[in-house]
């Protein structure tokens, strides 16, 4: 199974059971999870709304460089005719795998497509995943089958799941009740697994013989909402909390670790770190958006606070948060729900006319594959480590913002804003673990295997 960049491991268990072997199934069914729209949409009530705390930008500012087309700041790069690819086989039938998965929302959504692709491979049912509430965001499940479990339907569109799936592998809601108490086989998977591995587990069906959204409404409204304001927007998924910094060793004012040792400035120089707010302000400014670009915060609590996030307002006072748009009343019923609110996040970021990540972690990519699957959308990458040295010269006063500024930036991203290009494979020269993880996630760019040029035929994977 695959390991998240953050460091933390899919872990799953299994349940096997066997009936009968059925037809084979494509590959492609881990695309229409990782692409489909599936999020029931919930939202987390943030208690300061930071709607009305706006500074106003210097009008010297507004006007020290030539304003860009709009075909270059929204527009989505061209596709060279790239369409998706996709096509459905026959579906497996009777063998089960139960599943349960943690993690955060990505962590999950990206572990219950990999589980696609083995329930594909080993040919079984699978049967709608459990998800464990309590190993990560600490959520309080809406309907829960125990203490730590909540449902899959609490934040996923389950209807949406199994029709998706349904020329590529079975999906049944549950295991039937004969089934649950007959002898089965549990396994952790292991991380980086070959093909081969799968292929070897198959050989449990013959060990084991068995004879035998809730919040959608809401989410539309959300959007509604956001795109009568100005009909276009870039959603910013500012990671810019206080885990997130501590987590990459970005928290310069900390002089002790309990773990390990981790230099700050080392850090930040070799661009690890998150784009601070006052960063991101500057980026995109330099990018060529006006001051007045409508921009959607996908974020958790920002450290810093509204203190923080005036430095990014200064230059984009239009901010707004899911919690500015959606009532009180409308939010009230969703509190402790932080999966579920993670889930407007992304589905409002896929959707936006512009994305761009202040850090790259799992909603980042999995975002930015989604988005290269439905068009290459404009997907804004910060190149950190470029802009470091940027970001110090203008705090030394090298450099001024204005047209060199925004010459030097737009440069640097000409070839960062989600445009067409083929996943890149491992580095030469590494094995195993090593070599895997220096590959680029399929979730984060599924070309070319789920998409193909103009002359290419639908293909079976």
């Amino acid at each position: 199974m695959a390991r998240s960049r953050g460091g933390r491991r899919f872990r799953f268990r299994f349940r096997f059971h066997r009936r009968n072997l059925c037809a084979a199934a494509a590959y492609a069914a881990v695309l229409l999870i990782a692409v489909s729209s599936f999020f029931t949409l919930i939202s987390l009530s943030r208690k300061d709304g930071f709607e009305d705390r706006r500074e106003r930008v210097s009008s010297e500012e507004e006007h020290r460089s030539e304003p860009i087309p709009d075909r270059e700041l929204w527009d989505a790069p061209f596709s060279f005719g790239l369409h998706t690819c996709v096509k459905p086989t026959a579906k497996y039938k009777d063998q089960y795998i139960t599943v349960r998965s943690n993690g955060g929302l990505n962590q999950m959504r990206t572990g219950i497509a990999d589980m696609v692709a083995v329930a594909l491979i080993m040919k079984a049912t699978l049967v709608i995943p459990q998800l464990d509430r309590r190993s990560f965001w600490k959520d309080t499940g809406i309907r829960r089958h125990s203490d730590i479990l909540f449902t899959f339907s609490d934040i996923f569109d389950e209807t949406h799941f199994i029709e998706a799936l349904k020329g590529d592998i079975r999906v049944a809601t549950e295991l039937r009740k004969e089934l649950e108490s007959v002898p089965h086989a549990r396994k952790h998977f292991s991380s980086w697994a070959s093909m081969g591995y799968y292929e070897e587990l198959t050989r449990l069906w013959n060990e084991y013989q068995i004879c035998i959204s809730h919040a959608s409404f809401l989410s539309e409204k959300v959007m509604e909402r956001l795109r009568s304001r100005d009909g276009r927007y870039v959603a910013l998924h500012l990671r810019y909390e206080k885990y997130m910094l501590s987590f990459t060793g970005c928290t310069w004012n900390t002089n002790h670790w309990k773990v390990k040792k981790i230099n700050s400035i080392e850090q930040r120089l070799e661009g690890n770190c998150p784009l601070t707010p006052k960063e991101v302000g500057i980026f995109l400014r330099a990018l060529g958006y006006p001051s007045s670009t409508l921009i959607y915060i996908a974020a958790g609590e920002i450290y810093g606070g509204n203190s923080r996030l005036s430095t990014l307002s200064s230059r984009f006072p239009n901010l707004v948060f899911k919690e500015t748009l959606a009532t009180k009343d409308e939010l009230e019923g969703f509190t402790n729900h932080a999966s579920q609110s993670a889930a407007i996040d992304y589905i409002i970021s896929v959707e936006s006319d512009v994305f761009v990540s202040s850090y790259s972690g799992n909603m980042g990519r999995a975002v930015e594959g989604h988005r290269r699957y439905l068009g290459h959308r404009r997907t804004i990458t910060p190149d950190r480590k470029g802009l470091v040295e940027v970001f110090d010269r203008l705090e030394s006063g090298d450099l001024r913002e204005g047209s060199s500024l925004s010459e030097l930036v737009r440069q640097m991203h000409d070839n960062r804003q989600g445009a067409p290009r083929k996943r890149k494979g491992p580095l030469p020269g590494l094995k195993g673990k090593a070599r895997s993880r220096t590959e680029e996630s399929f979730y984060e760019n599924p070309y070319p295997e789920c998409i193909c040029g103009p002359k290419s035929h639908s293909k079976t994977m």
